[in-house]
């Protein structure tokens, strides 16, 4: 309008409605390359920050000051971080060799239950793998990694550590508790390959006999009750049970044999 009909500035912005300062704006480079050199190096250097703190290693250095900005360039460039991945503890299958002496080698496994109210609980077996002597049994209705770890430091009260204990790969046994527990006490835990109960066959056999001998021959009112029918079963296999695989001795007087 004003090149072919002659018209003023003011009177052509005024007819298509146009502000006379946008219609004399002029477009600036945005001068961005620096700023994404920088953005891309700091990214490089802190793999693990986001664009905010990005962003404000960036305002230190006066090179930014709205955060907007920032954030164009990091989506521009593909800098997002990624979701950081759990990490997995390597927990190496152990070969199962045959122990030659008490102490040497134990295994632990759960056997669950319920109360005659229906509420269920559950046990954990630790078992002498030489001796088939019950190292000690929990009882809760609830059982952690942490809660483990402590039950056998009260063991470990009453008689050395093994070197080894074989158990499954449950979350209690894997957690982290009881990986740093293992770390600590300077004893390996043993997984068994999974789907391959076999492999953790002497509290496997245990488990049975529990159960058959214990577990299947009351009606629990309670957990106490349930304790202290657990501990006489368990004071019976030990020392009066004679076991087949021991030459019909109990595993106490077989352990004092052997010693």
């Amino acid at each position: 309008m004003v090149e072919h009909h002659r018209l003023s500035e003011r009177t052509a912005c005024r007819l298509v409605g146009l502000s006379r300062t946008a219609y004399r704006y002029q477009a600036k480079p945005k001068g961005d390359r620096a700023l994404r050199e920088r953005l891309k190096t700091l990214a490089a250097e802190h793999t693990r920050y986001g664009y905010l703190l990005l962003h404000g290693m960036l305002k230190a250095e006066g090179l930014v000051v709205n955060k907007k900005r920032t954030y164009r360039l990091y989506t521009e460039e593909g800098l997002q971080v990624r979701t950081k991945k759990r990490k997995k503890l390597q927990r190496p299958r152990l070969p199962m060799d045959v122990p030659t002496a008490p102490n040497q080698r134990w295994s632990m496994d759960f056997v669950s239950d319920q109360l005659s109210d229906g509420r269920r609980f559950r046990v954990l077996n630790v078992v002498d793998d030489y001796s088939r002597e019950v190292v000690g049994q929990l009882a809760s209705v609830s059982i952690s990694g942490r809660r483990v770890a402590r039950f056998l430091d009260q063991l470990a009260e009453q008689r050395w550590l093994p070197p080894l204990i074989v158990c499954d790969n449950g979350p209690e046994f894997t957690s982290k508790a009881m990986f740093f527990w293992a770390k600590e006490r300077h004893t390996k835990l043993g997984f068994i390959q999974p789907g391959k109960p076999t492999q953790n066959a002497f509290v496997e056999s245990l488990n049975g006999k529990f159960r058959n001998e214990c577990l299947n021959q009351h009606w629990f009112r309670s957990l106490e009750d349930a304790c202290r029918e657990i501990d006489q079963w368990r004071e019976h296999y030990n020392r009066v049970r004679p076991h087949s695989s021991l030459g019909y001795l109990p595993p106490v007087e077989f352990a004092k044999r052997a010693a």
